[in-house]
Order: structure tokens, then C-alpha cells, then sequence
């Protein structure tokens, strides 16, 4: 009698910047292990937000139809939780509370488990795992500095007695520079409920039987010797990390699908002549005075320019996502005008990455997230780090000190990440050509990146054979042992 193809599970957090890299790599992995595996996908009804759920079934009727043995699951809706301040405290209960329905649909799979792969806020769903003798594995969607810092946190935590934020000098981020400790991730910057669940998913990383990390081995090198070294977790060594990214598929269009505005628009323009400047799913939107600080740095700057405007989030909406743009009312009086020849302003949700992967953008204004910075670098775009909230101070840290490809720029955090209409115009000069050493550089190096994250993808390559090898290990692990025999020629 034959028996049911082992199967990963993924517990993805089914928002943008989660989502979509998580379930690459978990495509990726099926595909790596020659039909041995199968994919199942547990999903979280996110009812707080209407257009998470819009998306995610949208997600899936796209996903549904790759080839690929595929399937989905949606867990039962629960109670959303009260009293929890915080963004992450909220995030972080509404996880919880899934935990007897994560337990109750893994153990009614008619196939066997080969590993359950879990979003990095998903710790808590660790012990009704564990409780089913099924290996469990974190997944990282961010750089493998954040996992190096979440990793030290605990300890790093007991050696500081105030907030993280307030103190002086640098904090040791194994692998990076020394890092300002005004450029930590925003939920450790005060100590709190937030703050709390960042410590407690650092601790819980070290009991995961693997961790895959969204990034790429040649990127962050020194960070990912230095968890291999032990450095982050005193005395004790971190599980095996995978690096697997990028994972950056080329925009895909309809039979007969007209290409968007922006695409459109960008056609016409001259290779590497427009500088994008985009803020990804929940930025773009800025007060009155950035805006017209941004429209006179433009202006100024005489460079070719697409420009993701977008409005405030909604009065009393439950979602962090903005609204679209009125920009008659948020431009300075005849901006558009003056500039229409060699600018667009775009007020809703636009393709960034159609956008990223088009000739004509030579420079891109971004808020670093890292599957941004990915996106980006995929493409050999030079960046001017933004930052707004989250891990992206720190990942704009790394991206001008470390690995060089990107023009630095003065963000003042203390008034709401402000930049000046001065310095965002020496950034857009620099990054766009004019004759700035910085600029070049940035240049050569985002070239440079193109080229090292496409040889690590491909045959041979560093994520290639680290998909391998988890795929190998997973069936091991999980008990495979006809399937880990016939993967081990991968």
C-alpha cells in the first residue's frame, strides 16, 4: 500500500512583509526535495482587518495554481484579544490564542510531518507542537542580524537595567559593527509588553530544531559566522540557520493584461533615470511639512522621480494600512505642474516589484524593509535608506556601514523619522550620478549584489544547497526514512 508523501507545514503570519518570502521558501523546499515533500499551509483568519483577509484569498487563488502539491487550511477564527497595548502584545496574544487549533489541525493531517515551519512571532505555538513529537522550525523573514540581536536579547536584557534606548554607546550585535543603540528595532527601544515578547522569542529560538533566515550567506557573512560561533547565547550554540534568499520571482502578467500606469509610465523613461521613492504596505504616508519637504527636494534635484504618496491610515480603522492620496491637497500649489515631464505621483497601492525590476529606475528612496532591501539588491539598485518604524533603522545601519550599497541619510527618529528637504535632495543626486564618491560606490556595490544573490539562488549556490540540506534533514528528522533515502542524491 502506498503511503501519503510527507508533508512541511507552515504557520505563516499573514501579513506582507511575512507572508509571501515564507511561503517561497516552502515552494522552494517541495521543489528542492524532488517530489518528496508536499506543502501545507495553516493560515490565522486575521478578521481584524479586512484587507489582510482580502489579500490572503487572493493569495491563495494565485497560489493554487502553481503545480505544486499545495494545500490550505484555514484555522478557526478566534476571539480577537482585549487589553493588550502594543502592537506586538496584540499580535503576539491573538498567535496564542491559535494554539489548541494549530495542535488539533496537525494532528488530523493524513500525511506524515516532515517539520513545521513557524513565523518568528510564532513561538508560542511551540509546546502544542512539541506536544505531537513533530520538529519545529523558526522562520526569520528579516536579516540574520535582527535574528543575531534576538538571540542576545535575553542576556542583553538582564545586563541593562533601563531601557535599551537610553543608553549610551553601542549595543554588541554579534557580526555587525558596533550598532547606536538610538537604531534598535522600535519594540526594544522602551521596556514593555512589546518589549517582553521580543525577549521571550529570543530565548524560545534556541529550543527550534533549524532556523531559515530570508537573506543571503555572501550579504551577511560575519553575522552568520558569529551565530555559528556561539556568540549570541552565552555557553550555549544556536540550531543550524539556513540562509535561503532571496526569493524574488519575476512579475507575472495575464494573456492580454495591460501593464500598470507606473510600468507604463516608466517605459517611456530612459534606462536608470528615475529615482523611486516608495515606503512599502503600511508607509508612504507623511504630515504636511515632510511633504513638502520631499516635493522641494525633487523639484530641485532636477532627476526623473516616481513617488508613492499615500494618505493617512483611516479615523478608527483597525488597520495599520493607508489610505490613498488626495494629492491636490497634499502637494505644494503647482508641484505637479512644474514637474509633470519627468514625474509621477502615484496615490494608491503601487507594483513595487514590476516597479524595482524595470531598466529605468536607477535609485530607489526606501524605507528598508528588508524584503525591500532584497528586491533591490536582486536587481543591482542603489538605495537611500529611510527608515520609519520597526527593525529598519537598523537594517539601513547595515545596509550604508556593512554592505555598502546604499547613500546614507540623515533621519532625525526623534521627530517622527524627519528628513530634511536639503539632505533628501544630496541623496537623490548622489544616488542618481552626479559625481559623488558615496553615489558610486553605492552604485558598484548594489551591481556587485545582483550578481552574488543571483550565483547564490542558483545550482550550487549557497541558498541553493542550504534549501537542500534542510530538505534532507527535515526528512530525517521527521521520521522520513524511506524519503530521506531517496533524497540524499539532492
Amino acid at each position: 500500500m502506498a503511503t501519503a508523501t510527507p508533508t512541511i507545514v507552515l504557520v505563516p503570519l499573514c501579513v506582507p512583509s511575512h507572508l509571501p518570502s515564507l511561503f517561497e521558501a516552502g515552494k522552494r523546499l517541495v521543489s528542492t526535495s524532488g517530489g518528496a515533500m508536499s506543502l501545507t499551509v495553516l493560515f490565522m483568519q486575521m478578521t481584524m482587518d479586512d484587507s489582510l483577509m482580502s489579500s490572503v484569498a487572493d493569495f491563495i487563488r494565485r497560489e493554487s495554481g502553481s503545480g505544486l502539491d499545495i494545500r490550505f487550511h484555514h484555522l478557526p477564527a478566534v476571539e480577537l484579544p482585549t487589553d493588550t497595548p502594543g502592537v506586538e502584545n496584540f499580535i503576539m496574544r491573538f498567535i496564542q490564542l491559535h494554539a489548541p487549533h494549530v495542535k488539533a489541525a496537525l494532528s488530523g493531517l493524513a500525511s506524515p510531518v516532515a517539520g513545521v515551519v513557524v513565523d518568528y512571532f510564532c513561538t508560542t505555538l511551540f509546546d502544542a507542537i512539541r506536544e505531537l513529537a513533530m520538529p519545529v522550525y523558526v522562520y526569520v523573514p528579516c536579516s540574520s542580524a535582527v535574528l543575531s540581536l534576538m538571540l542576545r536579547l535575553p542576556a542583553l536584557d538582564e545586563e541593562v537595567a533601563g531601557d535599551l534606548g537610553d543608553m549610551e554607546g553601542a549595543v554588541d550585535v554579534p557580526g555587525l559593527p558596533p550598532l547606536p543603540a538610538a537604531l534598535l528595532p522600535t519594540p526594544l527601544m522602551k521596556k514593555g509588553p512589546d518589549y517582553a515578547w521580543m525577549v521571550y522569542h529570543g530565548g524560545r529560538f534556541m529550543e527550534a530544531a533549524g532556523i531559515i533566515v530570508y537573506t543571503v550567506a555572501v550579504l551577511e557573512g560575519a553575522v552568520l559566522t558569529a551565530i555559528a560561533d556561539g556568540r549570541c547565547v552565552p555557553g550555549r550554540r544556536a540550531p543550524t540557520v539556513y540562509a535561503v534568499g532571496p526569493a524574488v520571482s519575476a512579475p507575472v502578467k495575464a494573456p492580454g493584461e495591460q501593464p500598470h500606469r507606473c510600468v507604463a509610465w516608466l517605459d517611456a523613461q530612459p534606462p536608470a533615470s528615475v529615482v523611486l521613492l516608495c515606503f512599502g504596505s503600511m508607509g508612504g504616508s507623511f504630515p504636511a511639512p515632510q511633504v513638502s519637504a520631499i516635493a522641494a527636494a525633487l523639484e530641485r534635484s532636477g532627476h526623473r522621480f516616481l513617488w508613492v504618496l499615500r494618505g493617512p491610515v483611516p479615523a478608527g480603522s483597525h488597520s495599520p494600512y493607508p489610505s490613498d492620496a488626495n494629492v491636490d491637497e497634499l502637494l505644494p500649489e503647482g508641484f505637479l505642474e512644474r514637474t509633470k515631464d519627468r514625474g509621477l505621483v502615484w496615490p494608491t497601492w503601487a507594483p513595487q516589484k514590476a516597479i524595482i525590476a524595470h531598466a529605468a529606475v536607477g535609485g530607489f528612496v526606501t524605507h528598508c524593509g528588508w524584503n525591500s532591501i532584497l528586491e533591490s539588491l536582486w536587481h543591482g539598485v542603489p538605495m537611500a535608506p529611510w527608515p520609519q518604524h520597526a527593525d529598519q533603522h537598523m537594517c539601513a545601519f547595515q545596509l550604508v556601514s556593512v554592505v555598502g550599497a546604499a547613500v546614507g541619510m540623515e533621519v532625525n527618529r526623534k521627530r517622527g523619522n524627519f528628513v530634511e528637504a536639503a539632505e533628501l535632495e544630496r541623496a537623490v543626486r548622489s544616488l542618481m550620478g552626479d559625481g559623488s564618491e558615496e553615489g558610486r560606490r553605492a552604485r558598484e556595490k548594489a551591481a556587485e549584489m545582483k550578481a552574488a544573490c543571483r550565483k547564490a539562488v542558483a545550482e550550487g549556490g549557497s541558498s541553493h544547497a542550504a534549501l537542500q540540506k534542510l530538505a534532507r534533514e527535515m526528512l530525517q528528522r521527521g521520521g522520513c526514512e524511506a524519503e530521506a533515502s531517496a533524497a540524499a542524491s539532492l
